[in-house]
């Protein structure tokens, strides 16, 4: 009988999402893929096996269980998860006994959390990848009911946990420039990076919307603006003036002019940036960002020395004896 693992209840926000498609821009299909791609990376480090799909949850998991053991990570935003009760710890790995049910709640901070499986997803793919792309229709949201088939995990290492920084607490984002930022003003474009703005309500797998603390940043010459490229990461600002940053499901081509557009190694902060969370910009240079993305390519390649025990062996702790092992005191009567 194949490994499979049924969804007993979940969020409107959980989907199935690998590193996405590549190739199809020409053809109109953004790139699409996990919302924060270093979760993924996370999770594969965590159970050391290759990228692959896992489940993407916005806001809120749900409650799952496997015909058969599993090992599992939980990576990206933490959430409050347990197994049968048992409390787990976020940003590590664990073993579920076949039949338990896991169950994941609400996110503490963050938006998107990842559950990955040994092994692996091995739904069917739809041009080279299992993700779902909901604003192209391809594929869905999973629902109570659903069962996904589990691929075969020949790894056996659980229970490490991983230091990660945190990215959910928005902050400066390092952008450069696009193809109209200098159709803005150089007034506006200092306004924009001196201003600080907060995550809007508004947001989904196509981009997230952002309130400034003053104005929007109207531009006259918008109208005038012809349809080009989009890639995520792209500061479109419409016609309200409140600027929306571009992400995984973003369109292919657009006309709203762009003041800029968020480095690659900044996306995961933006993803994980809650309604409410403020970030900052700061324009960066070229060789800053080729920079920060080697840097950040080598971070991922390094996941696997960042990782440590849950469980600390005695024989590893030379200060053992500085722990309080036991508490209270005692007259021994007790013992007798």
């Amino acid at each position: 009988m194949s490994a499979m693992l049924d969804v007993l209840s979940c969020g409107p926000g959980v989907t199935v999402q690998d590193l996405g498609r590549s190739g199809y821009l020409a053809q109109g299909l953004s790139r699409g893929g996990a919302m924060d791609r270093l979760a993924l990376h996370e999770g594969a480090a965590l159970l050391g096996q290759p990228v692959g799909a896992a489940l993407e949850m916005a806001g809120f998991g749900g409650r799952f269980r496997a015909n058969a053991p599993l090992r599992i990570a939980l990576t990206g935003a933490p959430m409050r998860a347990s197994v049968d009760g048992t409390a787990l710890v976020w940003h590590a790995s664990h073993s579920v006994p076949a039949g338990a049910v896991l169950e994941i709640g609400g996110a503490t901070a963050g938006v998107y959390g990842y559950l990955s499986i040994g092994g692996g997803l091995a739904e069917p793919e739809i041009l080279g990848s299992q993700s779902a792309h909901l604003t192209a229709g391809l594929g869905r949201a999973l629902a109570a009911g659903d069962s996904l088939a589990l691929g075969a995990d020949t790894g056996k290492e659980t229970g490490l946990v991983l230091d990660v920084a945190p990215r959910w607490e928005g902050g400066a984002l390092r952008i450069l420039p696009s193809l109209q930022t200098a159709v803005f003003p150089k007034g506006e474009r200092a306004r924009f990076c001196a201003e600080r703005f907060a995550r809007d309500q508004r947001g989904n797998r196509m981009g997230v919307r952002l309130v400034p603390e003053g104005a929007g940043f109207g531009l006259a010459a918008g109208q005038t603006i012809l349809s080009e490229v989009i890639v995520p990461g792209d500061i479109q600002i419409p016609g309200d003036g409140f600027p929306y940053i571009l992400m995984a499901e973003c369109q292919t081509t657009g006309g709203y002019p762009r003041i800029g557009t968020v480095i690659p190694a900044d996306l995961p902060r933006v993803a994980q940036t809650a309604p409410g969370v403020a970030v900052s910009f700061r324009f960066v240079t070229r060789e800053e960002a080729l920079a920060a993305e080697a840097s950040y390519r080598n971070d991922i390649k390094a996941l696997r020395k960042r990782m440590r025990p849950l469980v600390r062996d005695p024989h590893d702790i030379r200060d053992l004896l500085s722990y309080t092992l036991i508490s209270g005191v005692t007259a021994g009567r007790e013992l007798s």
